[in-house]
């Protein structure tokens, strides 16, 4: 049964960080943990190898809420060096699907509703915002000085492309932020390479040359804080292949998968989210789980075909506790979810009740 969701669609985004968490996430009460921290995270232990992805965790108050209703694994929602203001609003609504969302559907118009229901797929357009680093990285230390044993908080972050368009500079803005994450005490970092490549209308992660220089970039700067990279879907076997063989004895962990991106109307058939740009949006939830599950098992044999060490993060459609055996058969070191546990705050508690 769905709760009511920890970050409300029906407010702002501006509204929601005013005054969210919603719903049990505000409820006060603490999970209590049971037994020793036993799995790995990056040298970190923590009582499941569950957590929560980057987007919905938009501030410290929804990143605590999160530790205490048991997800051990929690992203701290993507920053950027410099504010960077939110799509209008909305910014999410459900989304009528039958079955799974393949590629093909997704070139198709999905009706974008109000209505949130079973098996539950939305989609979400923010444009990935970000409040100043003076407000975020005093949020992150503050977590980071009250976390308790056996849980771990990752900081997300992206570049961004400044005024001149110059390439290198927008490598180094990568660098910057990651330099003010590991300022404010981030042990884990994960780079947003599913976003639009800036300046193009292409993903970052499907520039291979791009994306292995800012990864590389980025752990010059880092040193040995972990680096976990998010991607998007890829339908080229061989061009997947190509980034995993370039990219994947840089970092130290592989996200995937981030949204599958589709054109959203309203019932009338209009632009449902509006704003420029705002046609096509992600779309997440149950209707994405089999593009999870099958990025996650060709990332573990090319594992083992290259013979990298890389950490599987598997994303994308976990909506109830059999969603998380189902990654973890499939080769998923770590699983997160984002839609289903924004409207199931218990589903940690559930999946460590059948670990």
């Amino acid at each position: 049964m769905l709760q009511t969701p920890f970050y409300d669609p029906e407010k702002s985004y501006e509204d929601n960080q005013k005054d969210g968490p919603f719903g049990v996430f505000a409820d006060g009460e603490i999970l209590e943990q049971k037994g020793e921290p036993n799995f790995n995270f990056f040298g970190h232990k923590v009582y499941s190898p569950f957590g929560i992805p980057a987007g919905p965790l938009i501030n410290g108050k929804f990143v605590q809420a999160s530790l205490d209703k048991g997800f051990d694994i929690v992203t701290y929602k993507t920053v950027r060096t410099e504010a960077h203001v939110c799509h209008p609003w909305p910014n999410i609504l459900g989304v009528k699907i039958d079955g799974d969302l393949t590629l093909e559907k997704a070139k198709e118009n999905l009706v974008g509703i109000t209505k949130y229901e079973e098996p539950l797929s939305i989609t979400n357009s923010f444009g990935v915002p970000s409040l100043s680093p003076e407000f975020w990285q005093e949020d992150i230390k503050n977590l980071i000085n009250n976390k308790r044993e056996g849980q771990v908080i990752v900081g997300a972050f992206q570049g961004t492309k400044k005024g001149d368009g110059d390439v290198a500079s927008y490598i180094n803005d990568f660098c910057v932020a990651a330099r003010m994450l590991k300022e404010a005490g981030v042990k884990v970092m994960e780079v947003n390479l599913s976003c639009p490549n800036e300046g193009t209308d292409n993903l970052l992660c499907y520039d291979v040359e791009r994306s292995v220089k800012v990864a590389q970039a980025i752990k010059n700067e880092i040193g040995e804080i972990p680096l976990i990279i998010k991607i998007a879907y890829y339908k080229d076997e061989e061009a997947f292949k190509n980034f995993v063989k370039e990219i994947g004895n840089i970092v130290d962990g592989i996200s995937a998968i981030n949204t599958i991106a589709a054109p959203i109307v309203n019932e009338s058939g209009e632009q449902a989210l509006p704003g420029e740009g705002r046609m096509k949006s992600g779309v997440c939830g149950h209707s994405i789980k089999w593009a999870g599950i099958e990025m996650v098992k060709r990332l573990k044999s090319l594992r083992e075909e290259f013979g990298y060490k890389y950490t599987i993060v598997g994303v994308g459609g976990v909506t109830e506790a059999e969603d998380f055996f189902d990654y973890r058969n499939a080769g998923a070191d770590i699983v997160m979810s984002a839609t289903g546990a924004m409207w199931n705050p218990y589903l940690a508690k559930e999946i460590k009740e059948l670990l």
